[in-house]
């Protein structure tokens, strides 16, 4: 079982334990907010269950039918935790409506608050070694989570405050209201998990920082490197997949270009984790692109620069007639 396997279970069975935890604790004491943080566990247990099976199954070699892999399916989980959140805020605003409408028994606060602590000690512990194990795999389903777990412990932290409230003042109105609070945290967490989601489908580029490697990785090449275009990047789970045109010395040996391009990569490769490199080599014809131009800031519209067309073939040589064969007829004597 690989670290990223093992963090996912981690977080999986942490949100099993706190639900049935805070769902008994909320059942006895009364209290819509510690209901509502069990609601959130139960969501953060199917996004778990999500990341144990995203991570497992990215975490397989690219075959015949995925070519590129299988790190979408980190994005598709992160999906169904934003929708799994969203819905879990219904549900939550609900339950408060309902509690600041009509009212509703006295809470028990002693175990709302124990319920409370735990949940926030547990959650800080967890999401700290999903964060570390979200790091070291780059895996954005166990970083998605990482990043769930800690808000987490925010909403421990409200729903313990508005325990300490209504312990202080006797004012039940407390727990329904920072209930709706925590409503619409979890609508806003939602909505930037799927915006991230929608991102990575979309084929975004990769940030700034990554591509100024990839750039410093060429450049670093001059003179041997007279410049390169159409630099392309994107992401698919812990991949990231890099594409430009590199322009060189057009009398320079098929073999020499192979042999940069391959030092290229290799650079890129060892900056970049997980960075999966294609270099398309032209020759330079001296169109006056600076190096490190990029094509889209070179043209006008944004558009690519000619191709440099290829020099003419030589002709072939002239086709020899066919040798006569000095065998006489069929019919006729040999001489």
């Amino acid at each position: 079982m690989n670290i990223a396997v093992r963090a996912a279970t981690l977080s999986l069975f942490s949100n099993l334990s706190l639900l049935i935890l805070k769902l008994v604790v909320g059942l006895i004491s009364g209290s819509i907010g510690v209901l509502s943080d069990a609601m959130d566990s139960g969501e953060d247990m199917v996004a778990s269950a999500a990341a144990l099976f995203s991570v497992s199954i990215a975490h397989r070699p690219a075959d015949q039918e995925h070519p590129y892999g299988h790190g979408k399916v980190e994005t598709l989980a992160a999906a169904v935790e934003a929708g799994v959140i969203s819905l879990g805020g219904v549900f939550i605003a609900y339950q408060a409506t309902e509690r600041i409408v009509h009212g509703g028994q006295d809470i028990d606060v002693g175990l709302g608050l124990m319920a409370m602590a735990v949940a926030a000690v547990l959650n800080t512990l967890v999401s700290r070694y999903v964060g570390k194990a979200a790091k070291a795999t780059e895996s954005l389903a166990l970083a998605s989570d990482a990043k769930h777990l800690q808000t987490n412990v925010v909403q421990a932290l409200a729903v313990f405050t508005a325990l300490v409230l209504v312990s202080i003042t006797g004012i039940n109105l407390f727990d329904p209201i920072v209930a709706l609070l925590l409503a619409a945290y979890l609508w806003f967490t939602a909505f930037g998990l799927l915006r991230n989601a929608v991102a990575e489908i979309m084929d975004v580029r990769l940030p700034e920082e990554d591509e100024r490697q990839v750039r410093q990785s060429v450049l670093e090449r001059l003179p041997e490197v007279r410049g390169f275009h159409d630099l392309r990047t994107r992401r698919s789970g812990r991949l990231r997949y890099i594409e430009l045109h590199l322009l060189v010395e057009p009398t320079r040996t098929i073999q020499e270009v192979h042999d940069l391009c391959d030092q290229i990569e290799a650079d890129i490769e060892e900056h970049l984790s997980g960075a999966i490199v294609t270099i398309h080599a032209e020759p330079d014809d001296g169109g006056g692109q600076e190096p490190g131009e990029s094509a889209a800031s070179a043209r006008p519209g944004g558009r690519s620069p000619p191709r440099v067309p290829l020099p003419p073939l030589p002709p072939l040589p002239p086709r020899r007639s066919p040798r006569r064969s000095r065998r006489p007829p069929r019919g006729q004597p040999r001489r």
